[in-house]
């Protein structure tokens, strides 16, 4: 059971406020299920699913608005000015326009391998590699599917294999998911200089067996936006092996940290 308040430097507090945003593959609940637990005694977490999959199929106009609105409701809805907001590739993305445009409803910003961060500086290995995502966003699902994943990690890494079985319902909007981030990507205006002015403290969780042309320059470029900005490294983790699945007590000990410093320059209203 959530404890209704917490202890810190002996001075009682409200639980943190989180909000978690998930990747364009799996549901919130799945994918953020092991943090969820290892948080549940002093925060009250919302794992929130994208609102890319909202409807039938992806909106054909969809752009990181209509996260950046899904989040603000969810957060109106629950009566809270500000939170801790979470986000991991897509979901991470996401978190990143909502730091952009309303930095003033976020006590924090955690980024677990957000899948794009803006079009300014890039590298040529990520121009490179963001040329090999237009070329399969025209391919049928399947053939989308195979190829997304490789992407994502570094050359050797072996992949998890997929489930047997009949795939889960949810599975059948996952490709037009996708799509639909690739189109954002492309065109999507996420203002460096507003990120430059976000002034509550940001973590960047990186799997070292991760592409290092996408998340590790990515990693890099907003190292030098952000001013209070913290990298940590998962030795053994990828894309598709996250800490929030696979060392979650590690990753919700650093979540902590971050809040608890946020939490003492911005209390909770």
């Amino acid at each position: 059971m959530l404890d209704d308040r917490r202890a810190w430097q002996g001075v009682w507090m409200a639980p943190f406020r989180v909000i978690l945003l998930p990747g364009s593959v799996l549901p919130a609940e799945l994918a953020y299920r092991s943090l969820v637990a290892a948080l549940s005694s002093d925060a009250e977490v919302v794992a929130k699913d994208l609102e890319v999959y909202a409807t039938a199929e992806a909106p054909i106009d969809y752009t990181l608005d209509l996260e950046v609105a899904g989040v603000l409701r969810e957060a109106d809805a629950r009566g809270w000015e500000r939170v801790h907001l979470v986000g991991y590739s897509g979901g991470g993305a996401a978190a990143l326009a909502v730091a952009a445009h309303h930095p003033e409803r976020l006590s924090s910003l955690a980024l677990l391998e957000p899948a794009w961060a803006g079009r300014w500086e890039l590298s040529a290995a990520e121009q490179a590699l963001w040329r090999e995502y237009d070329r399969l966003e025209a391919l049928p699902p399947d053939e989308l599917m195979r190829g997304f994943m490789p992407l994502n990690v570094k050359p050797g890494v072996e992949l998890p294999p997929s489930p047997s079985g009949e795939p889960p319902p949810w599975m059948a909007k996952r490709p037009g998911g996708i799509q639909a981030f690739l189109r954002t990507f492309r065109t999507y205006d996420l203002d460096r200089g507003a990120l430059a002015r976000f002034d509550r403290p940001v973590y960047y969780a990186l799997g070292a067996l991760s592409n290092p042309d996408q998340f590790g320059e990515i990693a890099t470029r907003l190292g030098g936006v952000f001013p209070d900005y913290q990298l940590e490294v998962f030795d053994e983790r990828h894309h598709f092996d996250p800490p929030h699945r696979l060392e979650p007590d590690r990753l919700a000990d650093s979540l902590r940290a971050l809040w608890r410093r946020a939490d003492a320059t911005w209390p909770t209203p």
